[in-house]
């Protein structure tokens, strides 16, 4: 059963590879790389961990993401959703936590691939995403204000009030310094994105700026500061000040203690860490389908994103998943395939081993400055003014969800939506369910008979939120028989059933002969089942003109 359904792209993909597509995924690999470097480090630093854990994550899930995944062009590694869940993680549990937290989410979606349920992701409301990735955003924003203006403080809490309060008092140590360069790094990062953003292939472009095409805004900021901020000598926090630089080689394998009271203890880290990482990671693919004209292995995904989130901490790493930007970067730049993914992870690695001293020079300025941007195109914020357009239900949902992402937990605003949606749509779904009776008119004068025999035609969903429809047949029930037409019928559940079942006894004990019409696929598979049709049995006809011929034709009428 296993080996029948883990199937990574890669094999397909293989099959009839030429030197060709090798050459473009190499360049769009390392173009994704040099991407995922400033991002890579400053997903970590923001998450409360130190750059490197960043770039291990980007090197080792990236890799196994893109040689085990369902999708041609993912691009797995740390994200700017995680940020706030591992910082929360970290400042409350410690790092030994986040480590067995972040495999114990890996075993968890790579069950929920091995069974199947990755489409089940698609079931969750545009309402939620977009609430929890803006609450997200504004938290990714918030949490780098501290760097942004170079405020001096010794421990970042991880909660909303907290933040403000530490931010409040830490105002003022600012650092006009500090604020001039990550304001120019932002600048100039978007300044570049909007001129020299990859384009699609087919986009005639060609000589100088077709090359700069190929270097991202984040990596000529990155350069940029860090060149300005030596030169010039400023007076500003340095990857190598605060953390003592980069170690140039992949770190050993650490095993922590672990037992089952810790993972009780974690149960909401890891079920927070798991929901994240399974949304994130299959939104992406579907985006990705969208411009490549591609279709995903959901379950094939969520399995390569357990394997990675289970290996990646024990040897240094982070939570990861599927990440929009450099996946988006990665199709632009020619990416067809898992290599490309593969060779970005290389590209990483090769930075790591020849390139890792550079790095103490970058400010951390700087990579706030990119957050911030990362952050800002990681909301959807048109959103918040298309509201008008949508329901009270909607509207509600995706505030509320926003609000409590932002100021209370993820794990209470998305399960808060959920129930919220949940609620929604029973009750949408119970109004587009309705009973009509049927006047004399309607069967041709058939009824008409004193209130002798009823008719019933019901339409939609027989469920427990629409029982009441044939509860109310119980308190008029006629003298001598009822037909209930539900060829219109989609669906039974069992409390619609039951509720069935309920009626049939009423009947029985009034003798009022109750007759069932048009039950067809899924309610006349439910009906045998709870048996209901054994218990009304001559009494299943196929149409309700066949139920009122034998309602009309009763010995007892």
């Amino acid at each position: 059963m296993f080996f029948s359904s883990f199937r990574p792209r890669l094999l397909d993909e293989l099959k009839g590879y030429t030197l060709e597509r090798l050459a473009q995924d190499i360049v769009a690999g390392m173009t994704v790389g040099v991407v995922a470097l400033p991002l890579a480090m400053a997903f970590a630093i923001a998450s409360g961990l130190k750059p490197e854990t960043g770039l291990f994550t980007a090197i080792i899930a990236g890799f196994l993401i893109s040689a085990l995944g369902g999708s041609k062009v993912q691009i797995g590694g740390p994200a700017g959703a995680f940020i706030v869940i591992v910082y929360g993680i970290v400042e409350r549990y410690g790092l030994s936590n986040l480590i067995i937290a972040t495999a114990a989410s890996g075993v968890l979606l790579f069950l929920m691939g091995l069974f199947k349920l990755g489409t089940l992701i698609r079931f969750i409301p545009v309402a939620v995403v977009i609430g929890f990735t803006n609450g997200i955003a504004v938290l990714i924003m918030l949490s780098q204000t501290k760097d942004f203006l170079g405020l001096k403080v010794s421990n970042m809490p991880a909660d909303f009030g907290g933040i403000l309060r530490s931010l409040g008092e830490a105002l003022p140590s600012f650092q006009p310094t500090t604020l001039a360069l990550a304001l120019g790094s932002l600048i100039l990062t978007v300044v570049w994105q909007l001129n020299f953003a990859p384009r699609p292939q087919h986009a005639q472009t060609s000589g100088l700026r077709r090359a700069l095409q190929f270097i991202p805004g984040s990596i000529v900021a990155l350069v940029a500061a860090t060149l300005v901020a030596q030169v010039m000598r400023l007076p500003v926090e340095t990857i190598g000040s605060k953390f003592g630089g980069i170690p140039s080689a992949l770190p050993s394998f650490a095993w922590p203690e672990f037992s089952l009271d810790t993972l009780k203890h974690l149960s909401m880290p890891i079920f927070t860490l798991t929901l994240l990482g399974a949304i994130e990671s299959l939104l992406c693919a579907r985006i990705a389908d969208g411009l490549i004209g591609d279709r995903h292995n959901p379950n094939q995904e969520l399995m390569a994103q357990g394997v990675a989130n289970f290996v990646t901490p024990f040897f240094g790493g982070m939570p990861a998943t599927g990440t929009i930007a450099r996946t988006v970067t990665n199709i632009k730049s020619g990416g067809r395939s898992p290599i490309a993914g593969m060779v970005h992870a290389l590209t990483l690695l090769l930075v790591v081993w020849f390139a890792a001293p550079l790095a103490n020079h970058v400010p951390l300025a700087a990579l706030a400055a990119i957050l911030m941007f990362v952050a800002w195109n990681m909301g959807d914020w048109r959103a918040f003014s298309n509201l008008k357009q949508f329901r009270a239900p909607y509207r509600l949902t995706l505030l509320v969800v926003f609000l409590l992402t932002v100021m209370v937990d993820l794990t209470v605003a998305v399960a808060f939506g959920l129930i919220a949606a949940c609620i929604t749509f029973i009750y949408r779904i119970s109004n587009l369910s309705r009973v009509e009776q049927l006047s004399p008119k309607d069967t041709q004068a058939l009824i008409g008979q004193d209130g002798r025999i009823s008719a019933y035609r019901f339409d939609g969903a027989l469920f427990f939120g629409a029982v009441k429809l044939v509860e109310a047949i119980e308190d008029q029930l006629p003298q001598k028989a009822v037909v209930l037409d539900l060829k219109n019928i989609i669906y039974i559940d069992s409390s619609g059933a039951d509720a069935l079942m309920a009626l049939t006894h009423v009947c029985q004990k009034r003798h009022v002969r109750l007759i069932l019409c048009g039950l067809n696929h899924q309610p006349l598979d439910i009906a045998k089942r709870c048996g209901l049709a054994e218990l009304v049995g001559a009494d299943l006809k196929e149409d309700w003109i066949m139920g009122l011929e034998t309602a009309l034709s009763s010995e007892n009428l």
